[in-house]
């Protein structure tokens, strides 16, 4: 008050200022974010785990729509900030915020089942369109012409969710300059420690522009009912991640790729990769084909002629016969990136494709497409569930302190980053397999155009891309037709 102080309210107004300080301090409180019972978890995602279809960036979209607009469950900077950690750990994002929604509400039953929900629907339709494909002659013209329709599509809705991600994550000028330099660097150099490199770069960066500001600190409880389990045993999940990581990278550097082996080689890989990768699922594709597609440089010419020597990478099943011991590589590019176009199209996390790729790797070994799905698919999520879970009861109080909430801007910007590379990655790929490379970029503007822009669901134009892919397999054959006439 004083002679200086604010003039006093309105007739009438005192009672609702009360009302609305009252609100703000219930709000601190966690005061008016609604409790969720088992039955609540499992009636939203039993339905989310068959209609989020768009890839992560329209899960997490999805999610505050509904979580937090909707049913009030959490407030919105505590859901940014799952999000952030999701963004900072490794595995797929969206999977670990589906665990995470449902843990900070039941515990780590709530978790399970949140998670579950949302994943199985995708993970049964991959694995059964796995043993379709093993069926599919990928080398006959016009399933080439169909999946590189299907391709296009779906690399454009990688770069649909680069875009997306961007424009959420990278407000100013300094987190959009991270990001670029992360999809530099790792388009350039792609190498499992410069994910990990760039991620604390980016966390860097902020610190130190941040230094001098106030740090808002982080609010009450906004919805927290739980963090899961003790200290101790998320400790302990931490430990087994590291454990299962080290003990099966040195078992595979120790056994040959045969037998009962091939197994353990399966997992591994799987294992290993999603161990190191940061920001989500598109982040991971260039780094499972690699994993499942071995390359090899062919080189043509004469570094003494006009035209030089040039070099390229290329699969080793089309250097060396069918059958030669020398071919390493558990599926071609067409199954590879047909598995790609059908994930994008599908209901919950893109992780899901793991299940396809084991299934299709499996059969092609001679083994039951169960063992491998097994394999790829836990070997996958089975990083990032076990760190959400386990880092989880830590951020409760981490995520208070100030040089936390200073890095995370870098820490998100440099894993969208990654997603950006990851999108130029897989056009190179897709438009190098791609039996009319030029038609290929136009089908997958069109996909992009359609999804991104008209908003039409992914599914309808995953589909329409593979119509056009096989339109334009039979217009390229009458062309020629005409041609050779």
């Amino acid at each position: 008050g004083g002679v200086f102080g604010p003039p006093p309210p309105p007739a009438g107004a005192g009672t609702d200022a009360a009302k609305e300080g009252g609100k703000e301090e219930e709000e601190d409180k966690g005061g008016p974010y609604v409790e969720a019972s088992f039955g609540d978890i499992f009636k939203q995602f039993v339905l989310l785990g068959w209609t989020a279809f768009g890839g992560p960036a329209a899960h997490i979209g999805l999610f505050q729509k509904v979580f937090i607009e909707r049913l009030k469950w959490m407030s919105a900077p505590l859901f940014l900030e799952l999000f952030a950690l999701g963004q900072c750990l490794p595995g797929p994002t969206s999977t670990q915020v589906s665990f995470a929604i449902g843990l900070i509400k039941k515990g780590i039953a709530g978790g399970l089942l949140s998670g579950m929900l949302f994943q199985y629907p995708g993970l049964v339709m991959m694995s059964l369109f796995g043993w379709a494909a093993d069926s599919i002659d990928f080398e006959i013209d016009v399933v080439k012409g169909l999946v590189a329709g299907l391709s296009a599509v779906g690399v454009a809705l990688v770069v649909g969710a680069a875009v997306s991600l961007s424009i959420k994550v990278c407000p100013d000028r300094e987190t959009r300059g991270l990001a670029l330099l992360s999809a530099v660097l790792a388009y350039m150099y792609q190498a499992a420690w410069l994910y990990v490199a760039v991620i604390a770069f980016g966390g860097l960066v902020t610190c130190i522009r941040d230094r001098k500001k106030p740090v808002k600190e982080a609010p009450g409880k906004e919805g927290i009912e739980s963090l899961g389990a003790s200290k101790i045993t998320g400790g302990i999940l931490i430990i087994i991640w590291a454990v299962v990581l080290a003990v099966v990278i040195s078992l595979r550097n120790s056994t040959t790729y045969e037998g009962s082996n091939r197994a353990l080689h399966w997992f591994e890989a799987f294992f290993r990769s999603g161990s190191i990768i940061f920001g989500g699922g598109q982040v991971v594709l260039p780094l499972l084909l690699n994993e499942v597609t071995q390359y090899e440089y062919v080189c043509t010419g004469n570094t003494l002629g006009a035209g030089g020597r040039v070099c390229e990478r290329v699969p080793d099943y089309k250097i060396y016969p069918q059958g030669d011991a020398r071919i390493m590589s558990w599926m071609t590019e067409e199954q590879f990136l047909a598995g790609l176009a059908i994930s994008q199209g599908m209901p919950g996390p893109l992780f899901n494709f793991a299940a396809y790729l084991g299934c299709v790797t499996a059969l092609g070994a001679g083994v039951n497409g169960v063992i491998g799905i097994l394999c790829t698919w836990f070997g996958l999520f089975g990083p990032g569930i076990l760190l959400i879970f386990g880092v989880l009861p830590f951020w409760g109080s981490f995520r208070k302190l100030p040089i936390y909430r200073m890095a995370l801007p870098g820490l998100n910007a440099a894993a969208v980053g990654l997603v950006v590379a990851a999108a130029f990655q897989l056009y190179d790929t897709a438009r190098r397999a791609s039996p009319f490379p030029d038609t290929s970029v136009a089908i997958g503007m069109i996909g992009f155009t359609f999804v991104e822009i008209y908003k039409g669901p992914a599914p309808a134009g995953v589909v329409a891309g593979g119509v056009l892919g096989i339109i334009a397999w039979a217009l390229r054959i009458k062309w020629e037709a005409a041609i050779d006439g």
